[in-house]
């Protein structure tokens, strides 16, 4: 057993060394062992920064391939044929960033069965096609720096295969979002659309996010039921939205999981009606600073019953405390109310 075990580990340095050896010219590659023994290893290939040899179809990279980074290399396009051959299919982790990349083809990612991070940022997509990441196990999409005007959630599932866990798309241009079709949307826990031009909140209904940051967008008002079908949420940013001017009541009333909203950086939200806190039965931590509100509801508590802290104005911290009732000798001792104390006086509460 012992022996076995010992050529095992032998093999396994052995497969270490030519993987490092045989990585391509310009890249670096790194070979990180886990398990019992350093009984497994992963492959993690750099190859940013090389030039026009990344675009070669494919670019040569060691078998057992998990991680491989294409960023900043004047990449134009991603076909099928430029992500197919050895190493290729064991992919996990994907880094397209900082390219030129104006197209993805329909099919281009078709054969990365294991993939779950992808990376096209900062590059020059203007469209997806329907089912360009359909039948993948993604978690993290980043589509940040973009150009898109539109993005369908067909894109991730048209083909009926696959079920995607988490997308970003920060800092794209996009105009708007539509969904694909009823009962074909996929499993998007975590979804990111920083720094878009995005003119109100996109219809997600059905998708089971647990994280949404809509960011950086020219949204205007968040009106009534703009979360509808979004229960699983749990993290909500609606921050540096420098042209939102009303939240509707009744906004946020399916979110009763929700646990963090950040309204931050909104200069020309200067009001808020107690009702839009209706439903975040959940909610223990708000954040208000360096918006246009100057004070929060009297009776804010009373709509938030699980809020520990709330952040207001530049550099005012609030949190929640219990204030003790009056003792009545017939009575005995009153109810304690629960208050919001900050740390700063003058704020009216």
């Amino acid at each position: 057993m012992t022996t076995v075990l010992f050529r095992g580990v032998a093999l396994l340095l052995v497969l270490q060394v030519y993987a490092v050896r045989n990585c391509h010219r310009g890249c670096r590659c790194e070979v990180e062992s886990f398990g019992l023994f350093d009984s497994f290893s992963l492959t993690k290939v750099d190859c940013s920064g090389v030039g026009p040899s990344a675009s070669a179809t494919p670019i040569p990279i060691p078998l057992d391939t998990a991680h491989l980074d294409l960023s900043s290399n004047a990449i134009a396009a991603i076909s099928t044929s430029m992500l197919s051959g050895p190493g290729y299919t064991t992919l996990v982790s994907l880094d397209l960033s900082s390219n030129l990349i104006v197209r993805v083809g329909n099919d281009a990612f078709s054969r990365l069965r294991y993939l779950e991070t992808l990376d096209l940022s900062q590059n020059a997509l203007e469209e997806l096609t329907d089912g360009c990441f359909s039948g993948l196990p993604l978690s993290e999409v980043d589509l940040s720096d973009n150009r898109l005007g539109e993005l369908r959630l067909s894109v991730f599932s048209a083909k009926g295969q696959g079920r995607p866990l988490s997308v970003d798309l920060s800092n794209n241009l996009l105009t708007s979002v539509t969904t694909g079709p009823p009962g074909n949307l996929p499993n998007i826990q975590s979804l990111t659309l920083v720094g878009n031009r995005l003119q109100k909140v996109p219809n997600l209904r059905g998708v089971a996010l647990r994280y949404l940051s809509l960011d950086s967008n020219p949204i205007t008002s968040i009106e009534e039921d703009a979360f509808w079908g979004l229960g699983d949420l749990v993290h909500l940013s609606l921050s540096s939205l420098s042209e939102l001017t009303a939240i509707w009541p009744g906004a946020y009333h399916e979110l009763r999981s929700l646990q963090v909203l950040d309204l931050s950086k909104n200069p020309q939200l200067t009001s808020l009606d107690p009702e839009v806190f209706s439903g975040l039965v959940s909610l223990q931590e708000l954040n208000l600073s360096h918006s246009g509100i100057d004070f929060l509801p009297n009776n804010i508590v009373n709509h938030l019953p699980s809020l520990r802290s709330v952040s207001l104005r530049a550099n005012v911290h609030c949190w929640k405390a219990y204030k003790q009732g009056q003792f009545h000798r017939q009575l005995g001792q009153a109810k304690s109310d629960e208050v919001l104390t900050c740390d700063i006086t003058g704020i009216i509460l």
